[in-house]
């Protein structure tokens, strides 16, 4: 009876455990970091008010609008900036205000993937014809707040799957457990103690 009852504990505490898996596993704790990726988004979001090449803002770059033609405006930076403005602005809020594991990795992927393009944006303003301008502080400026965003959603991440982790351990650790308990139990007699001694005291 004792052995029903410890294996409907376990059974329970199992659950709860598997539930608590599953609720790190689809969610994030980014703490302190989570106003610091705040803070970077906000300046992510004002770099595009900032000149990313002569007078060319960077919403000019995003709808190839007031001279961004006439400043030769090439791919890598219209690339970068919708890059810039979906992942490290989009997810990178959505994932702050949803606290999902998901939005998370996108923000951290598409964050990695702005941080790349960026650094052909600038350079494909540094190598620009004779007579164009170069790369404006808002490109600088939106480009380092990329790559913080990319560091600051690994730090974010891995330390949600250091967690999980923990939690598979201790999951597994309690099942071996419950495994030796059934193997001892069905080998003992009914009735009998597992020290084998006799029960009857009539010998003296």
């Amino acid at each position: 009876m004792n052995g029903e009852v410890d294996v409907a504990d376990f059974d329970a505490y199992r659950s709860e455990i598997e539930a608590a898996e599953r609720r790190v596993a689809g969610e994030i704790e980014p703490g302190a970091r989570g106003f610091v990726v705040a803070v970077l988004v906000f300046v992510l979001l004002g770099s595009f008010i900032l000149p990313h090449t002569g007078s060319v803002r960077g919403w000019d770059v995003l709808f190839s609008s007031h001279g961004a033609g006439a400043a030769a405006v090439a791919l890598p930076s219209r690339v970068f900036a919708w890059l810039a403005l979906i992942f490290g602005v989009g997810f990178s809020m959505l994932a702050l205000m949803t606290r999902r594991w998901s939005l998370a990795w996108i923000a951290l992927v598409g964050s990695g993937l702005a941080s790349a393009t960026g650094l052909l944006a600038v350079w494909s303003r540094q190598t620009v014809a004779a007579g164009h301008p170069g790369p404006g502080s808002g490109l600088i400026v939106s480009w380092i707040t990329v790559m913080l965003l990319t560091f600051h959603w690994a730090r974010v991440v891995w330390q949600r799957t250091l967690v999980q982790l923990a939690a598979e351990e201790q999951r597994r650790h309690l099942a071996a457990q419950q495994q030796s308990q059934s193997l001892l139990d069905s080998l003992d007699p009914p009735g009998e103690p597992r020290n084998g001694t006799a029960t009857n005291g009539g010998d003296h």
